[in-house]
């Protein structure tokens, strides 16, 4: 199974949080794992915006996280950004719309505690 990461999960599994739910946890562990390009925007944003904060420079964690959990990342296409044109205004926030599109374009599920995309249709895993 191909799962796609929220921001924060890709974040707190990173951290070892306790936030993590066991179930989204074992779905991090046992399946191919992508994080978004767009992930990765939102926290560049929020580092710059000193709400965010991460154990060394982004530059070098984000890498670092990626290469030591094996995942993958999932650039963003022009097919997938034209996609939220079509999705129905159930969220505003442009990184989870740019998420939801992506996963539904490539078929994946969403890792994620955010309930909004359930109304788009996705497997969502928590």
């Amino acid at each position: 199974m191909q799962v796609l990461l929220d921001t924060h999960a890709f974040l707190w599994w990173c951290e070892d949080s306790p936030e993590l739910s066991a179930k989204a946890r074992r779905a991090i562990r046992d399946n191919e794992c992508f994080v978004s390009m767009a992930s990765f925007w939102e926290i560049a944003i929020k580092l710059s915006l000193e709400k965010l904060r991460l154990p060394t420079a982004i530059e070098r964690y984000l890498p670092e996280q990626m290469s030591l959990n094996g995942f993958e990342t999932l650039e963003i296409s022009f097919r997938q950004t034209i996609r939220t044109s079509a999705l129905p205004w159930r969220h505003r926030d442009p990184f989870d719309r740019l998420l939801a599109a992506q996963a539904l374009e490539e078929k994946l599920l969403i890792v994620s505690r955010d309930g909004v995309f359930d109304s788009y249709g996705l497997k969502r895993i928590w």
